[in-house]
C-alpha cells in the first residue's frame, strides 16, 4: 500500500471539470488531474431516476491531502452533492508514486 490515492469526481460540463482540475493543481493539492468524457451517468436522486451527460475528473494525490481536495471540490462544484471517491493506489512504479508525493503540498 502507498500513501497515494486517486480521487474521482464528475462534473456537469467539461469546463467545470477543467476548472476543478486546474484549481487542484494550482493549489498543489494534486500532482495530476485527468478530465475525460463525455460519459453517461444514470443514478437515483431525490426519489427519481436520472440520466445525465457528465465529465470525469481523476485526480492523483496523497491520503494526507484528501480532506483538502474534497473541500476544494465542494467549494468549486455546481452539484449539491458531488461524487468524491478516493481509491487507494496499492502499488505502482516507484518513480511515479514518488513524483505524485513530491508534487502535492
Amino acid at each position: 500500500m502507498t500513501d497515494c490515492v486517486q480521487v474521482l469526481t464528475t462534473a456537469a460540463s467539461e469546463e467545470e471539470a477543467e476548472r476543478i482540475a486546474a484549481a487542484l493543481l494550482e493549489r498543489r493539492l494534486a500532482a495530476c488531474a485527468q478530465v475525460s468524457g463525455p460519459i453517461v451517468s444514470r443514478y437515483r436522486w431525490q426519489g427519481g431516476l436520472e440520466r445525465e451527460r457528465e465529465w470525469q475528473c481523476l485526480v492523483k494525490t496523497t491520503r494526507e491531502a484528501f480532506d483538502a481536495v474534497a473541500a476544494a471540490i465542494h467549494e468549486l462544484h455546481s452539484y449539491e452533492e458531488p461524487a468524491i471517491v478516493a481509491t487507494p493506489i496499492v502499488a505502482g512504479s516507484p518513480g511515479y508514486l514518488a513524483w505524485v508525493a513530491e508534487n502535492v503540498g
